[in-house]
């Protein structure tokens, strides 16, 4: 009999295969002349640098979770199945509602789901990807069948928005994306993931404060130094990101004997217009083979890519047999890409 993709004689393969995908974004909007009201910045500065023209914010009260359960409760229907249905919960995010716990088990208590494992992963703007691969370790071994995977964050609480915080204030925002995954032993389903990371640049990137190496974890030093604000060396993440995502999307498709050409759709991480167009032309790739929407919603993180997707699925851009390549890069620096086919 035919070996799966585990190497075992006889059994059929299994796959991962997504079942339903849902979004929630805040109603706050917040756009660049907003933004220009707050900083030295304008409407021109923003779209010429980012292709931002405005963002999702939340007000006080609305959390990280609360978004996550109105896209899960929207994946969940799409898949025609309940919260009694999950057997485990993902929750990609680098923004969790407090220190400890993670926002899985927050997640996990609201929908009702049962005692079910809740995991949260921390891989910043590579979340929900490498989140996708541990659901699919996990699927595909046989140790749980339905998987709920989650990429939700709120950056705007993070941000400095002043002019010395321009660079991220700018880009950052909020939102959350949620897809249920299930087993297949047809031909759809995730093929293969491309996952690397290098922490010599982990200082590009990244919040210094609260964190255990300091003593206390945050003092009004740091605070008056705005350590625990989020930090970037924007031309640094622009260079190392247009190199390696177009290398990733090209060796994860090597694995499954496809090119950049077969592709319907890449849907990449939205961390910038300009950076999104340089991967565009590197992999040769048509208007009609990719999906950007950083325009409206800014970089939410980990969950650009679930939510581009799904916006994808209810604007009709996917059908079933379609060749798909998830790709990003962010803060670690982590870079990742999964295809799948639809």
């Amino acid at each position: 009999g035919r070996a799966n993709d585990l190497g075992i004689p006889g059994v059929p393969m299994t796959r991962t295969r997504f079942l339903g995908t849902g979004i929630a974004l805040p109603e706050r909007v917040v756009t660049n002349d907003d933004l220009s009201q707050l900083m030295d910045t304008s409407d021109e500065w923003i779209k010429t640098r980012t292709g931002i023209r405005e963002r999702r914010w939340v007000v006080p009260g609305e959390t990280g979770t609360g978004l996550a359960l109105k896209a899960t409760r929207s994946a969940l229907d799409i898949a025609g199945l309940g919260a009694d249905d999950l057997d485990a919960i993902v929750y990609a995010t680098s923004t969790p509602d407090h220190s400890a716990p993670g926002n899985g088990v927050y997640l996990q208590h609201l929908l009702g789901a049962g005692p079910i494992p809740a995991l949260d992963i921390r891989t910043q703007c590579s979340g929900f990807v490498y989140a996708l691969s541990v659901a699919d370790g996990w699927i595909r071994s046989g140790l749980f069948r339905r998987v709920l995977v989650v990429g939700a964050e709120i950056q705007s609480t993070a941000l400095d928005v002043s002019t010395a915080g321009r660079d991220t204030a700018v880009i950052f925002a909020d939102g959350a994306g949620a897809v249920v995954l299930g087993p297949t032993d047809d031909d759809a389903g995730i093929l293969a993931f491309d996952l690397h990371g290098d922490g010599a640049y982990a200082e590009k990137l990244w919040v210094d404060a609260p964190g255990s190496m300091h003593h206390p974890r945050m003092s009004h030093g740091q605070i008056d130094a705005g350590r625990h604000f989020l930090r970037m060396d924007g031309k640094e993440v622009f260079r190392h990101a247009v190199v390696r995502m177009p290398e990733s999307v090209r060796a994860v498709l090597g694995k499954t004997g496809h090119t950049p050409a077969d592709l319907k759709l890449l849907i990449a991480h939205q961390a910038n217009l300009r950076i999104a167009e340089v991967i565009q032309r590197s992999l040769e790739l048509r208007d009609d083979q990719v999906y950007n929407n950083i325009m409206w919603y800014g970089n939410t993180t980990a969950a650009t890519i679930p939510i581009a997707l799904d916006e994808c699925v209810r604007a009709g851009r996917l059908a079933r047999g379609d060749l798909i390549a998830l790709t990003a890069f962010g803060s670690g620096f982590l870079w990742r890409s999964a295809a799948l086919r639809w």
